[in-house]
């Protein structure tokens, strides 16, 4: 898979276009389409690494995992996975979801107790 291809799947998977991307990083129009014939400088990868939250290894074909290993960093994705899980739940359920996260991060919760949002 060429680095142009990855790009393209990135975005598809977030439902943008390239056009979009290139907008969103400032380039020129058509300039990622050129990578399909060029190699992109390490600026310009690095740029679209950071927007994608993903390495530069694996917009180069090093490496077939596009997610990066930082596990102390939650990710748009957690929280649409989240939230998926959260709206499928019925109402006492979500209740019984809601006193387990207040009583596993008691000390998150205790700061936000005016904050009575039971959007979960």
């Amino acid at each position: 898979m060429t680095t142009f291809t990855r790009i393209k799947k990135l975005c598809n998977e977030r439902k943008i276009s390239i056009n979009e991307l290139e907008n969103a990083l400032g380039y020129s129009k058509n300039t990622l389409y050129r990578l399909k014939t060029q190699t992109p400088g390490a600026d310009k990868l690095q740029k679209i690494a950071d927007y994608f939250n993903t390495s530069t290894d694996y917009l180069l074909g090093r490496t077939n995992n596009p997610h990066l290993d930082n596990d102390d960093e939650i990710t748009d994705d957690d929280f649409r996975k989240i939230e998926r899980f959260a709206r499928n739940l019925t109402p006492n359920n979500r209740k019984k979801a809601l006193r387990i996260l207040e009583a596993t991060f008691d000390d998150a919760f205790s700061k936000d107790e005016d904050d009575d949002d039971d959007d979960l």
